[in-house]
């Protein structure tokens, strides 16, 4: 059965062996972000080479789930319930695109206070979505 959320199907991520400790931590409730233990930058989306100084040393690191909203956009026409698609900044700084959820979607402002959510996915693991804090 497919799960809808807010008219919409959300289809189920892709797990693979690298990144599968992100799903699972999805499943638990918990964010999961990325640190490098050579240059201590973190990094979103996981994977295993450090994007700012190419280091494999890289370790999984529960995030926050605070944020606020960078940029958003609201799609009134694809669907019949209109929904928002964002970019957050993490506490920890890194960006994330996702969708901001069980709000007002006119009542979005750039900078608004945000927390993470998870939603159920299409056969899959839950997927990482904000709503305001």
């Amino acid at each position: 059965m497919a799960t809808i959320y807010q008219d919409r199907v959300i289809t189920a991520p892709v797990a693979t062996p690298e990144n599968q400790p992100y799903y699972d931590a999805a499943a638990r409730g918990e964010l999961l972000i990325k640190r490098c233990l050579a240059c201590s930058e973190f990094h979103y989306h996981p994977r295993a080479i450090c994007p700012h100084c190419f280091s494999d040393q890289t370790e999984w690191v529960v995030a926050k789930g605070e944020g606020t909203i960078y940029t958003f956009s609201i799609s009134r026409r694809v669907l019949p319930t209109a929904y928002a698609i964002a970019y957050v900044t993490l506490a920890e700084g890194v960006s994330m695109m996702t969708n901001i959820v069980d709000c007002d979607l006119d009542a979005l402002e750039i900078g608004q206070a945000v927390k993470v959510v998870f939603k159920p996915s299409e056969g899959g693991p839950p997927v990482a979505m904000f709503t305001p804090a």
